[in-house]
């Protein structure tokens, strides 16, 4: 069976500001039958890519990426912002349109060598997964793929990530 996961997105013209399209997953995660179909091929990719943990950015990238670390029995680590872990942490900072902000990862979330999936439910810019990566690099993991529900083509986050797999569900 296959769903047209498009059909739940929606688009929020100018928010948060004008000009912007946002692309909204929360339809796509109140539908069962939707948000299982979307976490399926994230599944079966990380399956593929042989991974040992998965790490998702703050906040979506938590609903993202813990159902695929649950279904395949492995480790979710959470980059959170500033001042959310409790415990000693390594920092990687990115560039924002009005400034920087920075991502952090428990030094023990992972172990030298483990294979890894970054993950999160946008690939725009790339800014906030760059710095994911490099924090799970810092780390002495391996990134073995990055998986998206929806890329932004437009923004171009792609060729921040270039050396890296990439795996989105959809495009916008």
């Amino acid at each position: 069976m296959t769903i047209d996961l498009k059909k739940y997105v929606a688009t929020v013209p100018d928010y948060p500001e004008p000009g912007v399209m946002f692309r909204d997953i929360s339809p796509l995660m109140s539908d069962g039958e939707a948000y299982r179909y979307a976490t399926d091929q994230l599944v079966d990719y990380a399956r593929s890519k042989n991974v040992d943990m998965v790490v998702g950015p703050e906040a979506r990238g938590f609903i993202v990426g813990c159902p695929v670390a649950y279904e395949l029995g492995i480790g979710f680590a959470p980059a959170r912002k500033e001042g959310k872990l409790p415990r000693e942490t390594v920092k990687a900072t990115y560039d924002l349109e009005y400034g920087q902000s920075a991502l952090y990862l428990h030094k023990d979330a992972i172990k030298p060598g483990q294979r890894v999936l970054v993950t999160d439910d946008l690939l725009a810019t790339g800014g906030t997964i760059g710095a994911t990566i490099d924090l799970v690099e810092d780390l002495g993991g391996i990134v073995v793929g990055t998986a998206f529900i929806i890329e932004l083509k437009d923004l171009h986050g792609r060729d921040k990530i270039k050396d890296y797999d990439i795996f989105s569900l959809m495009e916008f």
